[in-house]
This record gives structure tokens, C-alpha cells and sequence, in this order.
């Protein structure tokens, strides 16, 4: 597993100097405000995460109000690169991200990587998943690989990053598992998770490589069909979905971990603070509602231990992305 860190919780006793304002009947919320900068479109994993985890923090008071900003660009680099220009300006600002930001700094898609921000903790990781429109005469993971074996041209995948982003990566290492060639992967780029589904739901391609976080709820209302997902095991939300693993991928695992980043040269003080109020979102009923109708699972790394996560990411993702070619 590329992300197969313990869910681990590091309990801080931090002043939290981020200022105090009144949420609900009177409560002082530990911090004034957020801005969540989302380097992707609406609909999409990025976009999903800051506007749930502003949700649970200002529901569960802990954040007086969350504001959120959508900058699509780049591959996520138009916005990395705005929050490294306007750093002094950006000290009440989370921009989220994820495993993406590992693989498109080593491809070159934009020159910043995770180094040139401040980590300040991954939340939440997604397991990868494949999925069909429910009208598909692909009826099961099986029957993806058979038709894909037969003429991969004619098995279009789309995922809503970059060719040779995550999600072609995932449908790569997927195929791969499956004894088929990851190499001959038909992808069709979109611009965020929710136009690659739209692009699904419209026949434009015959599967779609996302999140399991953004598949859960169309399954649910029997739009899309889940082939297989990444995960170690069967999930509760979804116990009739097999694994990769169980339906033909050998020993494919993968969960996209998504955190929060500061600006360049966040002063210690704030990003503690930062540190403290997501730690503490962990605890409330809030975050748990949120959590689960996403289909998250938590994955907690605060700040150095962010950092390092990240370079041990970095080195075995680049390992795999040599392998099947995308280096």
C-alpha cells in the first residue's frame, strides 16, 4: 500500500493563537475563520474535503466561519503557485491536497512540490475505485478485464486528474494486478472528479477511475455500478463491493490520503493551531456524520510527521511510476 500508515493521533497541548470569536449560544470557537484554497472544480475529492471538514469544524464550533475558494489550473499548480506568491497575505488560509502533489511534482507538471508549502496534517484517505455506468454491459470487474485484454482502445478509462495523474496511475496499477498490460491504459483526462463522472454517466467513457468517497452516493441511487475497490478489505458502506484484490487485481491496495498545507513560512505558532483544531474535529459527532457519508477513513499526520509521510511517499511512488512507465 502506497499510504499504509497506522491511524495514529498525537495529542498536543498548544495555545491557540489564531484569535477568538463567538459560534452558537455564546461558545468561543478555538479558531476565528478558515479560507480553504481548492486547487480543482466543484464536485471533485479536493473540493469534497474542504467543504467537509469546514462543515464539521464550524458545526461543531470550533471554527467560527469557513470560506472556500475553487482555483483550477495546472494540474493543482495554479494554485500552489498563488499560495506561495501571496504568502504574506495567506496566514488564515488551508489549501487541500492529496497524493497528486507527490506524483505531478515528480512528473514535472509544475515545478513547486510539498517542500516549497508547510504541511500541517493529512485527515482523511479515499480508497481508489472503478466503476461503471449502471446501464454498462460490463457487469463485474472480470468483465472489464476480459473486454480490455480483447482491444484496450476500446476500453476507455477517465479520471478526473491529469494522463499519468492518480487516478490513470490507480486504472495503470489496477490492469496490472489483473495480468494485463498497464502500459496500454486508454485514459481521457477531466478536469476534476465531478465532470469525469458526468463524462461516465454520458457514455462519453466505458469506466471511470475515482474515489470511492465520490462513487458511494451514485451507487446508492443505482446511477453507477462499483467494480472493485482498492482497499485491504470489504468496507462496511459498501460490503457488496469485492476488492480489487479479491476480484482478479493481485495484491492491489492504493488510498489517496488528503490534507491541509499552509503557506510558506506559516509561523509555528499558527500551524499549531491549525494542528490542534483538526485533531480536535476528529473527536465530534460532526466529523463523524461527515466521515462516514464520504466513505473516508482516517488518516492522521501532523506536521514533521506529515512532512516525513510525504517523503516516503514520494520515493515509493516514484518507484511505481518507473515501473509502469509514467517516468
Amino acid at each position: 500500500m502506497l499510504n499504509g500508515s497506522a491511524t495514529h493521533r498525537v495529542f498536543l497541548a498548544l495555545p491557540l493563537a489564531l484569535g477568538l470569536s463567538l459560534a452558537g449560544q455564546g461558545q468561543a470557537a478555538d479558531l476565528e475563520a478558515i479560507h480553504f484554497l481548492i486547487p480543482g472544480g466543484a464536485g471533485g475529492g479536493w473540493d469534497g474535503t474542504a467543504r467537509g471538514t469546514g462543515e464539521a469544524l464550524t458545526k461543531s464550533g470550533i471554527v467560527g466561519k469557513a470560506s472556500y475558494e475553487n482555483m483550477s489550473g495546472g494540474g493543482g499548480g495554479k494554485a500552489i503557485a498563488h499560495l506561495i506568491e501571496t504568502a504574506e497575505k495567506q496566514q488564515g488560509t488551508l489549501m487541500v491536497n492529496s497524493t497528486p502533489i507527490v506524483i505531478r511534482s515528480l512528473q514535472k507538471v509544475f515545478p513547486q512540490s510539498f517542500r516549497d508549502l508547510t504541511p500541517v496534517a493529512s485527515v482523511i484517505g479515499d480508497y481508489a475505485a472503478l466503476v461503471v455506468h449502471t446501464g454498462s454491459d460490463i457487469q463485474s470487474f472480470g468483465d472489464l478485464v476480459t473486454a480490455y485484454k480483447a482491444d484496450p482502445r476500446k476500453v476507455s478509462i477517465g479520471g478526473g486528474s491529469v494522463a499519468g495523474g492518480m487516478d490513470h496511475l490507480v486504472a495503470a496499477l489496477i490492469m496490472k494486478g489483473a495480468g494485463a498490460q498497464p502500459t496500454a491504459v486508454k485514459y481521457v483526462p477531466y478536469d476534476a472528479g465531478g465532470k469525469a463522472m458526468a463524462g461516465l454517466l454520458s457514455g462519453e467513457i466505458k469506466a471511470l477511475s475515482t474515489g470511492f468517497g465520490e462513487a458511494i452516493d451514485l451507487a446508492k441511487q443505482d446511477q453507477v455500478r462499483i467494480l472493485c475497490i482498492t482497499a485491504p478489505k470489504r468496507l462496511d458502506t459498501a460490503g457488496d463491493v469485492p476488492t480489487c484484490a479479491e476480484a482478479g487485481a493481485e495484491g492491489v491496495e492504493f488510498v489517496n490520503w488528503r490534507g491541509f498545507f499552509g503557506a510558506p513560512g506559516l509561523p509555528d505558532d499558527k500551524r499549531q493551531a491549525y494542528v490542534a483544531a483538526l485533531q480536535k474535529m476528529y473527536d465530534t459527532p460532526e466529523w463523524e456524520e461527515v466521515r462516514k457519508r464520504n466513505g473516508w477513513v482516517n488518516i492522521w499526520n501532523p506536521g514533521a510527521e506529515f512532512a516525513s509521510f510525504l517523503e516516503n511517499q514520494e520515493k515509493q511512488v516514484s518507484e511505481l511510476m518507473k515501473e509502469l512507465g509514467f517516468l
